[in-house]
């Protein structure tokens, strides 16, 4: 950690952090980010990121939103130009790049040659190489996102607590959310079946039984999520004309499914942004892993790791295969079915 002298730490009262990616990478910075500004209220800080995650930071004290506009004003490198002088003008003191890929390493360079402090997330490449390789495999737990966004605030010389974490309070439904899962005050059970690569996706058959099995108890409400046609007419198939069964996908814009799942008494989901979404917002999160595994430094945010279901490493000894899941392993397409319906039913129901 690199300590700063005390009347620089002053002059950073304003941090611009810029992550792009992915839905669940931007999800992970929520919770860091919110102890930041609870714990050293001088600071505020604008967040760097798509449009459509602007909701994640809404309602979260001294943290504003800049939209980055990758198709027209910061395409390319002459963007990414245009991006610095677009935040240089609200008066920023500090760079923190929580993505460090090319993009943000340009703009954190440009703030850098300003003057400015800057500081950058370490993904800890090697140690995910040695965690998912087929041979030699060094198998432990890998520092965690969460705790290498802080060393980035650390370098900055913030300090950072996660160990209590606090958590927005659930949403008020609105009407519309209201008439599409009823109100019967009965458990809410989301569900979310679906992830980027099928290495990480629960066999539908196995997650149709899983349904099957939490509907049979008429104070369970299952609400599915997902996204695009092809996710929701598999989620529609799923239903099997059960009162208590509902697909949230297609009906809800997307800031009122943030609102639902705050209101979730749990979270199914595979390794992928649904987790990080209902664990950013302080809801139970129960996690299945196939080719991926919660060591590589992914499970959600404030989750005990016996919530995390992972495939057989008996039957399947070289897993976890991949970081992201985007590995094909011949012989490994069935991992998942090691993981029993009757483990995932019964974790359920010990959350509730």
């Amino acid at each position: 950690m690199t300590n700063l002298p005390l009347f620089l730490h002053k002059k950073i009262q304003h941090i611009a952090v810029m992550r792009l990616s992915a839905m669940g990478d931007v999800a992970m910075t929520v919770p860091v980010l919110r102890a930041i500004v609870q714990q050293n209220p001088e600071v505020k800080i604008t967040v760097v990121s798509r449009p459509f995650f602007k909701p994640f930071f809404e309602g979260i004290s001294n943290v504003s939103f800049f939209a980055f506009d990758e198709k027209q004003r910061h395409k390319g490198f002459p963007g990414l130009l245009r991006l610095f002088q677009d935040l240089k003008v609200l008066h920023i003191d500090a760079f923190a790049d929580l993505h460090n890929v090319l993009r943000s390493k340009v703009v954190r360079t440009l703030f850098a040659l300003s003057g400015k402090k800057t500081a950058s997330v370490d993904k800890g490449r090697e140690e995910k190489a040695a965690l998912t390789r087929a041979e030699n495999k060094i198998f432990k737990p890998l520092t965690t996102m969460f705790e290498r966004h802080v060393k980035v605030f650390q370098e900055l010389g913030f300090a950072v607590d996660l160990s209590n974490p606090t958590f927005p309070v659930k949403t008020v439904l609105g009407k519309e959310i209201s008439l599409l899962i009823g109100g019967n005050n009965q458990k809410l059970i989301g569900i979310a079946p679906f992830a980027q690569y099928d290495s990480k996706v629960y066999p539908l058959d196995l997650m149709q039984e899983v349904i099957n099995k939490l509907a049979e108890n008429k104070t369970h409400k299952i609400l599915l999520f997902g996204g695009g046609k092809k996710e929701i007419e598999l989620l529609n198939s799923l239903l099997k004309g059960k009162e208590n069964v509902i697909v949230v996908a297609g009906q809800l814009k997307f800031q009122q499914e943030l609102q639902l799942i705050s209101n979730l008494d749990v979270m199914l989901s595979m390794d992928s942004g649904n987790a990080h979404i209902a664990a950013m917002l302080g809801v139970k999160v129960i996690t299945l892993w196939g080719a991926t595994h919660p060591f590589t430094g992914f499970s959600p945010f404030n989750q005990p790791l016996e919530n995390a279901l992972v495939s057989d490493r008996n039957l399947f000894p070289k897993l976890p295969t991949s970081v992201y899941g985007n590995k094909i392993v011949e012989g490994y397409e069935d991992a998942m079915r090691s993981i029993s319906v009757e483990n995932v039913v019964e974790k359920i129901n010990s959350s509730i």
